[in-house]
């Protein structure tokens, strides 16, 4: 075993010990990013090569900092974003959001669909809709001037059209057009800020944590947004927590003129994300 090696065991056992809920992989990681090679490769850096920096780097996610605002990367589906304070770092979990609203896209019978990412943070969810279904037209809207300064990086050369402003008030000269609106919006109730990972209560911005006493205060309001931008028979999809799982699809309802809602689970199969069609005339 060279040094480096022997280092990330020693600095799994100090995460371990702070809590952090993927030890190994953060001091793998971080251990690459100083070292600035792959992961498969930490084995072949000399023990004269040893960068001291990696303990300071250790230091910080023992802190609970996020790994994320440490290398200053996220990866989600095929894509890297730049990622910091000030910005959501996207989650595993809303992979399985996008993979869904990607399949139900592509099951369209429209050449050119029109997607709206409400509540965008770091345009993850836009950049992945635009990869993937190459000829979409992508508009991702985001309020907070924190967030976009890392939302315009990654958006920067994509055909994804950012918006800043109110997710409920957003783009009405698209009434009645969009083909799918899409949202990870806050939902986390006030009354469960102790109970939040240190990572995300510390680190992510307020505004795109907690939603009301229930949490669901902005999906009740994407509700009407998403009624009034898509077309008969387009399609939202909303993430929520794993404990609202019963309550979500409830919001959209035949009477407000919705139809098909229904819950999906994540790839743990916990109750991850709802969605509804927006019903014919």
């Amino acid at each position: 075993m060279n040094l480096l090696l022997a280092e990330v065991a020693q600095a799994t056992q100090r995460l371990a010990d702070a809590g952090v809920p993927s030890p190994r992989n953060d001091a793998e990681e971080l251990a690459a990013y100083v070292h600035q090679v792959k992961r498969g490769a930490l084995h072949t850096v000399k023990d004269s090569d040893f960068d001291a920096r990696y303990w300071e780097a250790i230091a910080r996610r023992e802190a609970r900092e996020p790994l994320q605002h440490i290398t200053g990367l996220a990866y989600f589906r095929y894509l890297e974003l730049q990622v910091g304070p000030g910005v959501f770092v996207p989650r595993p979990e809303t992979e399985s959001v996008v993979g869904w609203a990607i399949d139900a896209v592509r099951a369209m019978d429209v050449v050119e669909p029109l997607v709206v990412d409400l509540c965008s943070g770091s345009g993850a969810i836009a950049l992945a809709l635009a990869q993937e279904v190459p000829r979409s037209t992508v508009h991702a809207v985001e309020l907070s001037e924190d967030a976009l300064v890392w939302t315009r990086k990654n958006v920067e050369g994509s055909r994804v059209q950012l918006h800043q402003g109110d997710a409920f008030g957003a783009l009405p000269e698209l009434d009645g057009q969009v083909d799918l609106v899409i949202s990870n919006p806050p939902y986390i109730p006030l009354t469960e800020w102790e109970y939040v990972a240190p990572e995300a209560r510390d680190h992510d911005p307020q505004m795109a944590l907690f939603s009301g006493e229930d949490g669901l205060d902005t999906i009740r309001g994407i509700e009407r947004t998403a009624h009034r931008l898509l077309r008969p028979g387009g399609i939202v999809v909303v993430e929520h927590a794993d404990t609202q799982g019963g309550q979500v699809p409830w919001i959209f309802t035949e009477e407000k003129g919705w139809a098909d809602a229904a819950d999906h689970p994540d790839l743990n199969n916990r109750p991850r994300f709802a969605t509804a069609r927006k019903a014919l005339p």
